[in-house]
């Protein structure tokens, strides 16, 4: 199996062009990315394999921006072993040793070293792991050598600072080097980085994720992470499994989606093999793809549950 097609996939955002790249694929057992959800009902979604595993993409964002290249999220890198990869169903390599992101910048005749900010929404090996490389000679060294990198204060805290329920998830070598190279920066809270591009906290997750908006020229898309994975993942209390405050996402989400509703957002999901982007659209009982409701449906804010409540589980 290789990466979920198309690699790249782009768009204009109003002055803006953005690039989605697919940096690999990933299975991970299905009753942890749905958490409470009964199986009857997330199969109808996405369907397992005979392990239990729902196939998962990890995509990227790159942002032509005027002030240079951003990039949201890096994938999961090429450091980790065979044995890992089995674990994490992982499957990103790419051309010369480097992995599937680094082809897709290539397809759009890009290089790692015209990147000048990298956007971490949180530092998990599956979204932070692109952000150093194992060289030929085992070292390694920034991935994108010109770039500055961006994550939430808290966030690297947690991630140095790890218990038996997170240690797995967070991997120095992702983050560490460049710790001590000194091309972190750390933000609090919701900043505009660049003109137009805003660290938006959304935590649950972990406690200090973050997701990223883009606004131009009236035209917004929010990178998500993990808030919500994948398109599946939209009705309120669809939450993985992996989330450290499950509660917390949940209240991210509820007003996260109806501000997307309001405002006519475009929705960037990182998780999802096949969806790269769409808008909401709300149908009285839960949301979901605009594609696939029509934006003829019930306001948010208008009469109906919100909920998508699911089964209860004893």
């Amino acid at each position: 199996m290789t990466a979920p097609t198309p690699l790249v996939e782009t768009r204009r955002l109003g002055r803006l062009t953005i690039h989605a790249i697919q940096a690999g694929g990933q299975r991970l057992d299905g009753g942890a990315m749905f958490g409470v959800v009964p199986k009857p009902l997330w199969e109808r979604r996405i369907a397992p394999d005979e392990r239990n595993r729902i196939q998962l993409g990890m995509r990227c964002l790159v942002i032509e921006h005027p002030q240079g290249l951003v990039l949201i999220d890096t994938g999961a890198g090429n450091k980790e072993d065979a044995k890992f990869h089995e674990i994490y169903g992982v499957e990103n390599a790419g051309a010369n040793g480097r992995t599937l992101l680094e082809d897709g910048l290539t397809q759009l005749g890009m290089r790692p070293e015209d990147v000048g900010l990298v956007v971490n929404t949180h530092l998990h090996f599956d979204h932070a792991g692109g952000n150093t490389y194992r060289d030929e000679s085992g070292a390694v060294r920034p991935s994108f050598p010109s770039a500055r990198y961006v994550v939430q204060n808290g966030e690297l805290h947690y991630a140095t600072k790890t218990n038996e329920r997170t240690a797995a998830s967070y991997l120095a070598p992702n983050f560490q080097p460049l710790v001590d190279a000194g091309v972190i920066d750390e933000v609090v809270g919701e900043v505009e980085l660049l003109p137009g591009i805003v660290t938006l906290p959304t935590p649950g997750h972990t406690p200090f994720h973050q997701s990223v908006l883009i606004e131009s020229d009236g035209e917004v898309a929010c990178f998500l992470g993990d808030v919500c994975p994948t398109a599946a993942h939209l009705p309120l209390p669809w939450i993985m499994g992996y989330d450290v405050e499950p509660l917390v996402t949940l209240e991210s989400k509820r007003w996260l989606l109806r501000r997307a509703r309001e405002e006519g957002w475009l929705l960037v999901f990182e998780h999802d093999a096949n969806v790269a982007w769409d808008r909401v659209a709300h149908d009285g009982k839960a949301y979901g793809l605009v594609s696939v409701l029509g934006d003829k449906v019930k306001h948010p804010s208008g009469a109906g549950p919100e909920t998508g409540r699911v089964q209860p589980v004893i």
